[in-house]
């Protein structure tokens, strides 16, 4: 592809010419790009100086990148323009998948605050992302910062009491039990309030801005 032929492409882009964009499928190739490379849409975020509001819309074909914006992704993602444009792969159908994870046979991942233990681990490109944790902490004040992260979370109380925090709402108390769905990308933290620490089972999707 010459020079004069990939202003032209990008040129057509800038213009938001819908029968030119959608044919290529630019979002899906971006998300291809990312996730091969194991980025956020944070990491790409911090890459390009693009939005991490803005990627989400490309990749979902809810807007179409400008001049400008194609630019920045060429040069944060240290691509040309035709590995851009490529045509996204076509991924094998999988079915009948299943990963089994014994009891305390999962990653282990100790924090100060936490004791998560990751299951199915051995499952790859999983649209969820299952663990266990151990609610070690016992006040709010062992946070140093928000926990938060892309997409969305299932959190039920599998034993004991926790508060959960949360950026926008007041402390909530969760039994053995008890479950909550929210956003994750909510600043959030879990604290024990039972006398033995509390055991959780969260389930968080990938969302938008995980790889």
């Amino acid at each position: 592809m010459t020079a004069t032929t990939d202003q032209d492409a990008a040129l057509r882009i800038a213009a938001g010419r819908k029968p030119f964009v959608e044919p290529l499928r630019l979002g899906e190739r971006l998300k291809e790009i990312r996730l091969a490379h194991q980025w956020t849409l944070e990491d790409v975020s911090q890459r390009t100086g693009l939005a991490r509001s803005t990627l989400s819309k490309i990749e979902n074909d809810q807007i179409s990148p400008t001049f400008t914006a194609v630019q920045k992704l060429i040069n944060g993602l240290d691509i040309d323009l035709p590995q851009l444009l490529a045509p996204p792969k076509v991924q094998p159908r999988t079915m009948g998948r299943r990963d089994l994870t014994r009891r305390g046979e999962g990653q282990r991942h100790p924090t100060p605050t936490y004791e998560h233990e990751l299951l199915s681990c051995e499952l790859a490109q999983k649209r969820m992302i299952p663990f266990k944790t151990i609610v070690r902490a016992r006040a709010f004040d062992e946070f140093s910062e928000w926990v938060r992260h892309d997409g969305e979370e299932f959190l039920m109380v599998l034993d004991g009491e926790i508060l959960l925090y949360t950026e926008y709402y007041e402390p909530l108390a969760l039994a053995s039990g008890d479950s909550i769905y929210f956003d994750s990308a909510m600043g959030h933290a879990l604290v024990s309030v039972s006398d033995a620490d509390a055991v959780v089972l969260s389930v968080c999707t990938r969302g938008e801005g995980s790889a």
